[in-house]
C-alpha cells in the first residue's frame, strides 16, 4: 500500500471510528476510492475531466481533499448540493463515506456530466443526482433554491462570485463550505461584503490539516441566517461585470 493510500486508509477509519461492522465500511469506501481513481484516469485519456494525473495525487489532492470538507461540517443526514462539481469533487467522495446523505451534483459541461453519471452507476451510488445545468439559471428554480442543508464548491470562482452561486440554493440555518487557498486579503474582504447581502454570515475560517495537504488550504464556513434575497444569482454577465460587494 502506497503512502496516499494509507493516508487515506487512515482518514477514513477515523470516520467510521463509531459506526458499527467499521472495517466492513471502510474496505468498501476503500474499494470504491480506487475504482473511481482508475475510471478518473482512464477517461481522462480522451475527456479533460482534471489537470492531476499521478495516481497518488488524485488520492490526496483530491479524495481526501474532499474528504476535509467533513472536518467542518458532518450531520448524520443531509442534502448537499456541490455546484460546479466537475469530476465529481468534492460531492462524490462525501457520499462515499456519508452514504445516508442525498447528494445532488450541478455541472455545466456535458462531457463531464456523462461521466458523472457513468462513475455513479459503477460504483453503484444511491441518493445521488446528477444535473445538468448552470448554477446561475437554476439558482431561480423553486426545485432547488433554499433546499439545501449543506452547500459546497470547490475551485469555481472569485469567492464572490462563488457565494453568489451557492448562497442561492441554502435553506435558512444551512451551511456553505468553500474550500479555498490564496484568496487575497482584498477578495476576502469584497467576500464579506457580499455576504451581507446574501443573507450570509461567515461562521469559521478552518485550516486543513491533513497530511499531504498542509499547503494553505482553508476552509470557509458560511451560515445562511435569512434567506436569499430573490434578485439573487443575477445573470452570469452581470456577475462576472460587477461582483456582489463591490
Amino acid at each position: 500500500m502506497s503512502e496516499a493510500e494509507e493516508t487515506l486508509q487512515a482518514f477514513v477509519q477515523q470516520l467510521y471510528a463509531q459506526v458499527p461492522q467499521a472495517a466492513a465500511q471502510v474496505a468498501q469506501a476503500l474499494a470504491r476510492f480506487l475504482r473511481y481513481r482508475e475510471e478518473l484516469l482512464r477517461w481522462n485519456e480522451r475527456v479533460n475531466l482534471t489537470a492531476i494525473i499521478d495516481p497518488e495525487e488524485v488520492l490526496t489532492r483530491h479524495f481526501l481533499d474532499s474528504l476535509a470538507i467533513l472536518t467542518a461540517v458532518d450531520p448524520p443526514t443531509c442534502r448537499l448540493l456541490d455546484i460546479g462539481s466537475g469530476a465529481g469533487f468534492p460531492g462524490l467522495p462525501l457520499k462515499i463515506v456519508r452514504p445516508a446523505w442525498t447528494v445532488t451534483l450541478l455541472e455545466a459541461t456535458a462531457r463531464k456530466v456523462a461521466f458523472l453519471h457513468h462513475i455513479c452507476q459503477v460504483l453503484e451510488l444511491e441518493q445521488v443526482t446528477v444535473v445538468h445545468g448552470r448554477a446561475e439559471l437554476l439558482g431561480h428554480d423553486q426545485a432547488y433554491r433554499g433546499t439545501f442543508d449543506v452547500v459546497t464548491a470547490r475551485a469555481v470562482a472569485a469567492l464572490p462570485v462563488v457565494l453568489e452561486y451557492a448562497a442561492p440554493y441554502c435553506r435558512v440555518g444551512g451551511t456553505i463550505v468553500l474550500p479555498r487557498k490564496g484568496d487575497s486579503p482584498d477578495e476576502m474582504t469584497q467576500g464579506l461584503r457580499a455576504a451581507e447581502q446574501l443573507g450570509l454570515a461567515l461562521e469559521a475560517r478552518l485550516p486543513v490539516t491533513l497530511s499531504g495537504l498542509n499547503d494553505g488550504r482553508y476552509l470557509l464556513v458560511w451560515r445562511q441566517h435569512q434567506p436569499c434575497p430573490p434578485q439573487f444569482p443575477r445573470n452570469n454577465a452581470a456577475i462576472l461585470k460587477r461582483p456582489a460587494g463591490e
